[in-house]
């Protein structure tokens, strides 16, 4: 049988998450993200009404999907798909229309304020390709971020996945991401999450 080809993947466990924002930090540092924008980013979701009101704390990032909808909207084939799953940015070829950007559903893209060109989360490719984790995951004060290939059984990541019930943001969405949360509400995963986000009802 012809061995699996390595397919990258982060779980989040958010029963994990103390809502530090050192994976926003050390994001933006390892990848000199410009003032103003994000590519990983802790959202705060209140759920309910006063005074049974629940907060939740939701670390967001590009999905790395399957079914990437970024991929088909770039007209310019800037957006582009690794062997082991990554989705990347050309940066020499994108033309900064904001397609990809309209076209994910998980507002997960962004257009850099100084390069003009689209951005967003990566897995820190350059630190996996030697080996290292994502900044995000080797700042994680309470160890709820890991990484790793999903299709290596005996990895970390797979025994989470295969071990927990996961869920993914927007399931409805049909994009297969390769982002999965341990430990998440259901009501701010699927189509409920952009209303909570922009705090209605």
């Amino acid at each position: 049988m012809a061995e699996k080809k390595k397919r990258w993947a982060m779980v989040i466990d958010l029963r994990r998450c103390v809502g530090c924002n050192a994976c926003t930090v050390s994001c933006k540092i390892e990848n000199n993200v410009p003032e103003g924008v994000f590519r990983s980013w802790v959202k705060e979701i209140e759920k309910g009404d006063y005074p049974e009101v629940t907060r939740f704390r939701l670390p967001r990032l590009c999905n790395h999907c399957d079914n990437a909808p970024c991929l088909a909207a770039c007209p310019v084939q800037a957006t582009y798909r690794t062997e082991d799953g990554a989705i990347l940015i050309d940066y020499d070829h994108c033309i900064g229309c904001k397609y990809c950007m309209t076209a994910c559903p998980y507002d997960a893209r962004f257009l850099n304020p100084i390069r003009k060109t689209a951005e967003k989360c990566t897995f820190c490719y350059h630190r996996i390709q030697e080996g290292l984790l994502p900044a995000c995951v080797t700042t994680c004060v309470g160890g709820a971020r890991v990484f790793g290939d999903i299709n290596d059984p005996e990895s970390l990541v797979a025994k989470l996945v295969a071990n927990n019930p996961v869920q993914v943001l927007k399931p409805e969405m049909n994009t297969e991401p390769y982002v999965f949360y341990i430990g998440a509400d259901q009501n701010i995963m699927g189509a409920r999450y952009d209303k909570l986000e922009k705090g209605e009802k």
